[in-house]
């Protein structure tokens, strides 16, 4: 890790706040943006990442494409719903949508929510269980709008294998999601991973899946791309053990790190839920992000959003752009039509 990364690691240092004033659902800093203190080339990939900034979340949006339907590994805090419009968590969408599809719903997004500046794709599975489908929808965002920022979240299982890939495309923000890197700790998180044709369980499925997160973090730190590291805290299992993750991650070049509640409801259908397993409570959360605060920059105002999120963190408008309600919207009437028809004549 750089000199630079080690030293700004400052995009939203934790709250004690509430910025209803602003319109904000949650609790936010109200003072002095950290971001003053960040180097011009952060500064500049964060200022309007509504994920990476706790500043930008007040002022600009972000959308999610569902175009990953698949995932090579299975949580015990997942189900994965692919037209379920009732529930407000990762991992859920109204609908799929193939790489033409992400595209026509950025265009119209992006004509009615002006300040949208970022497009991710984060499920309903993992981004690069079908690095096709990804791949094939970054390269259409990307083309038809460069000036906005790509990211993409993934488990990190085969990471490894598409940093360059990523880089190609211009994607500047990552998100890994990694909720332990002992594999004692894992085997009790994860039943499985499909790892090279085969399903492989217990410790040893934790292990690979460690080596491969941390790896894949490592060669994105190298790449200068920012890395988030998303991690559930599950009271019992890893509550324990999440700072010696966030000393960990620091150490191989993570920007920043998100520790969500376990959400455990019986139905949503999740092992957690069904086997009752508690949800951290509030100070217990908080307590814990102050604690590893000490060693990395934390990030305290995510909404665990869902994997088809539309327009600014904590108002989802998601359901005004669903693909019926789009049929009548034409590409060549917005205002990126229009402009690209008059550069071809």
């Amino acid at each position: 890790m750089t000199e630079e990364m080690l030293s700004d690691r400052i995009a939203g240092e934790p709250d004690d706040g509430f910025c209803a004033r602003r319109g904000c659902a949650g609790d936010c800093d109200d003072g002095v943006s950290p971001s003053v203190f960040l180097p011009a080339r952060i500064r500049e990939k964060v200022h309007n990442h509504p994920c990476y900034s706790e500043e930008a979340h007040h002022r600009y949006a972000r959308m999610h494409v569902a175009v990953a339907p698949a995932c090579n590994i299975q949580c015990h805090y997942c189900n994965r719903k692919y037209d379920c419009s009732n529930e407000s968590r990762p991992g859920v969408v109204s609908e799929l949508l193939t790489p033409e599809g992400a595209l026509r719903k950025m265009l119209a997004v992006a004509t009615c929510i002006p300040k949208m500046t970022v497009v991710g794709i984060a499920g309903p599975g993992d981004a690069l269980a079908d690095p096709a489908r990804t791949f094939e929808t970054l390269r259409l965002l990307r083309e038809a709008r460069p000036d906005i920022r790509l990211c993409v979240s993934t488990n990190g299982l085969r990471l490894p294998e598409y940093v360059e890939e990523l880089c190609k495309y211009g994607v500047e923000h990552v998100t890994i999601t990694i909720n332990c890197i002992d594999p004692g700790i894992g085997e009790g998180i994860y039943p499985w991973i499909f790892w090279k044709n085969r399903r492989i369980k217990g410790r040893k499925a934790a292990s690979i899946l460690i080596e491969q997160q941390q790896r894949g973090l490592r060669m994105l730190a190298d790449k200068g791309v920012l890395v988030k590291v998303n991690s559930v805290m599950i009271p019992g299992v890893n509550d324990g053990h999440l700072e010696e993750v966030s000393r960990a991650i620091r150490a191989e070049g993570a920007f920043l790190h998100n520790i969500m509640p376990l959400i455990a409801e019986a139905r949503h259908g999740t092992f957690y839920g069904v086997m009752e397993r508690p949800e951290p409570s509030h100070e217990a959360l908080r307590s814990l992000r102050e604690r590893c605060a000490v060693s990395m920059n934390m990030m305290s105002h995510c909404r665990q959003c869902r994997a088809d999120a539309v327009g600014m963190l904590g108002e989802d408008r998601g359901h005004e752009f669903s693909l019926e309600k789009l049929k009548p919207w034409r590409w060549e009437d917005s205002d990126f039509g229009l402009r690209a028809n008059a550069h071809q004549h």
